[in-house]
């Protein structure tokens, strides 16, 4: 089937793999422009464009797709389907009416739940007890157009990193399917609707008075990147990883013992894998052999 694909992160490029393994036709790559990254500001391409280069693919990257050129560009390529996987723009209505079979979502999340940008974050910070794919017919509204198939699985004590890898792989299976085998639209319910906004900055700074239950999803939430973080001694440190403990009533943000427990509005926190700034991931042990926290420190 001759398809374009548009997708951005490493989440897409699963999807992209699974349609050149299967014989498809990629008339064109669709991705979001190189951006600056890290300390230098170099412009960095995409993790989509990255892959699609080393497999010879035409690759396109327009800040924006409202143009009458790019959608007459678009359009010329006459693909049966475009498959989008978080692309990162919003689709005209002439980009979603210019492939015979329209446009095809993969969605991280059990839609209507999650609708919009962070769904995988959403799920994990709101301790639902599943998630998954939905493979939708795309439309003008976001993430509100008819379901062809969904995959689910639950969500346990998996980090977004953990999750958005097998979600990606989820993903990729299912469009595969679907394009091999068209599934009848079904309409989304209008109960249950929930929206998952990009994450702010803010969110991933962890605020002690919260319960423990909540700071411990808010780890798994943002790790590997950007990291759920407390202050201690003027320093950022990351918190990779941490098990709850319960029983604990203390003042919030109080270390318990020389093993780095800390009191939330309930429980507490064991964090097992930290992160200094600018250094790498390492086991709470090592960290406070060279950075005490000894028990009473009350942290911010």
């Amino acid at each position: 089937m001759r398809l374009i694909f548009m997708g951005s992160p490493a989440f897409a490029v699963p999807t992209l793999d699974a349609l050149v393994e299967a014989g498809h036709e990629i008339a064109a790559v669709y991705c979001q422009p190189p951006r600056p990254a890290q300390r230098g500001k170099k412009l960095q391409p995409t993790a989509v464009q990255q892959r699609a280069e080393a497999l010879g693919l035409e690759v396109r990257s327009p800040e924006r797709l409202r143009s009458v050129e790019e959608q007459q560009a678009f359009t010329a390529l006459e693909a049966e389907a475009a498959v989008v996987a978080a692309y990162g723009l919003l689709l005209p209505q002439a980009i979603l009416d210019a492939p015979a079979r329209g446009c095809l979502n993969v969605h991280a999340s059990l839609l209507p739940r999650w609708r919009g940008a962070a769904p995988i974050h959403r799920a994990i910070l709101a301790g639902d007890a599943e998630t998954g794919v939905t493979i939708m017919q795309m439309e003008a509204g976001l993430d509100t157009g008819p379901m062809l198939r969904i995959g689910r699985t639950p969500i346990a004590r998996k980090t977004v990193g953990e999750l958005s890898d097998e979600l990606a792989r989820m993903g990729a299976k299912l469009m595969l399917e679907e394009l091999a085998s068209p599934s009848p639209p079904r309409v989304q319910p209008q109960d249950g609707v929930t929206h998952a906004p990009k994450i702010a900055k803010a969110e991933s700074r962890i605020d002690w008075t919260h319960a423990a239950a909540f700071t411990e999803r808010q780890v798994r939430a943002f790790a590997p990147a950007p990291g759920a973080w407390f202050d201690a001694n003027g320093e950022r440190i990351k918190v990779l990883a941490a098990d709850l403990v319960e029983g604990v009533t203390a003042p919030p943000g109080t270390v318990l013992d020389d093993g780095l427990t800390i009191a939330c509005g309930t429980g507490a926190i064991r964090p097992t894998l930290v992160q200094r700034a600018g250094g790498r991931a390492m086991p709470t042990a090592e960290l406070l052999r060279g950075f005490p926290l000894g028990a009473g420190t009350i942290l911010s």
